[in-house]
């Protein structure tokens, strides 16, 4: 694409936490550049009247016979056999702090 990138190397790896070497911001300074180029040819392209798809096939649910839903516990037998409930919920440990 062009030779100076449109896009603040700098500041992109400070918010990656990346330590970048001059060699390496120019090299991913000009492959970033190469991309967002590749977002205006995108951007001009005309996508009138296409609908928006999560996948480039049709995508759909293929059940098995007997994949329907069996007969599941009641909320309050669940929360009576849990250790700990609170609002019609199972409290659980914290495994994140």
């Amino acid at each position: 694409m062009s030779e100076t990138p449109h896009i603040n190397i700098d500041y992109v790896a400070h918010l990656a936490r990346l330590d970048l070497s001059e060699a390496e911001k120019a090299k991913l300074g000009s492959q970033l550049d190469d991309i967002l180029g590749y977002f205006e040819k995108l951007n001009a392209v005309n996508v009138d009247g296409v609908e928006p798809m999560a996948h480039a096939h049709r995508v759909t649910n293929v059940w098995r016979e007997g994949d329907n839903p069996g007969p599941a516990l009641s909320p309050e037998s669940v929360t009576r056999m849990a250790p700990e409930s609170r609002e019609n919920q199972v409290v659980v440990p914290k495994v994140v702090e």
